[in-house]
């Protein structure tokens, strides 16, 4: 792994990833739409000599192919992770997750590229019933368009494995949290007490279980594996070997805001329609390898609440997105 083509860069995990690899001296090249990616997250990694950025469209398969040649290993990060509006609109997740992926693996084929690091979801386990939940578990019948159309991208790659000679890490991640974040549950919760804080709503009863773990932990964990272990297909779950519920979390936000908002919940055991209700994941397998997170969960919260706070910024630059992409 000496030229890296990162797939998101611009975005929080893949902005996070790029700066670590230019760091470790790689050289590396960002491919970013800026649907969700912003380019003040490149400001440091467009000092170094060592970085190229090309913004252009992972279906647009001729700029694509181009961009890729004489790069030696991919960082697919980039994909549609809106969980919550995915019914709104069913066709994003099938082009961005699935065909893009698609496209990925057919740019790898023809310009003889053959290592490849994928960013799946927990979300793929559905609601298991096994918690923790473990990578061999069967998975169930799936619960939302985005994990379905993760659980796609990861057969496509497991094909192209057996197919093409290709080496796979596959990284089903929870959550992630830590400085850039810009979707989830505190950018949301932020935003709301900064337009009113003495009201906060909450999606399902706030007895929503999830595991989340901190940015730098992630790409610790997924350089670790990719460097120690070297299957023809490599599957790990990341994430903190715990979990808070939703309630913990809005304690966490409100304490460090110094807030008493009322909370008025929507009711059910789940957020939204796929919104798994306990995410849980065994990290057994990359602990064997030496990986402990350095982050507890409610650090992680605070740390992505302080980042928030600085840069308030990103709430109109998101606003703008949306509103250009018509959401």
């Amino acid at each position: 792994m000496k030229r890296c083509f990162v797939t998101g860069g611009a975005g929080f995990i893949g902005s996070h990833l790029t700066d670590r690899l230019l760091a470790c001296g790689y050289k590396v090249r960002v491919f970013d739409n800026f649907s969700t990616g912003f380019i003040e997250f490149l400001e440091d990694a467009q000092k170094n000599p060592l970085f190229s950025l090309v913004e252009g469209d992972l279906l647009d398969k001729e700029v694509l192919f181009h961009a890729m040649k004489g790069y030696d290993f991919i960082f697919h990060i980039a994909a549609n992770a809106d969980v919550r509006f995915g019914l709104q609109h069913p066709e994003k997740d099938l082009n961005q997750n699935i065909v893009a992926t698609f496209n990925i693996l057919e740019g790898m084929r023809l310009n003889g590229i053959d290592q490849i690091a994928f960013s799946s979801t927990g979300s793929v386990y559905g609601e298991p019933k096994v918690f923790p939940t473990p990578e061999e578990v069967s998975f169930p019948i799936q619960t939302s368009l985005y994990g379905a159309s993760k659980v796609a991208g990861e057969s496509l790659i497991s094909a192209y494995c057996e197919g093409f000679g290709f080496r796979g890490w596959i990284f089903r991640f929870v959550s992630v949290l830590g400085e850039r974040y810009s979707h989830g549950h505190v950018y949301d919760f932020y935003q709301q007490l900064c337009a009113n804080p003495n009201d906060l709503k909450v999606f399902g009863n706030g007895k929503q279980r999830k595991s989340y773990m901190y940015v730098q932990d992630c790409i610790d964990a997924m350089l670790l594996a990719i460097n120690k272990k070297k299957e023809k297909l490599n599957i790990f779950n990341l994430g903190f070997p715990g979990y808070i519920d939703v309630d913990f979390s809005i304690r966490c936000i409100t304490q460090q805001l110094g807030l008493n908002p009322t909370l008025h919940y929507t009711g059910g055991k789940q957020g939204w329609v796929g919104d798994n209700p306990f995410i849980f994941l065994d990290v057994s397998q990359i602990e064997k390898l030496g990986w402990k997170p350095k982050v507890t969960i409610e650090e992680g919260v605070k740390k992505t609440l302080d980042w928030l706070q600085k840069n308030l910024w990103i709430y109109e630059k998101r606003k703008s997105l949306f509103t250009a992409s018509g959401i």
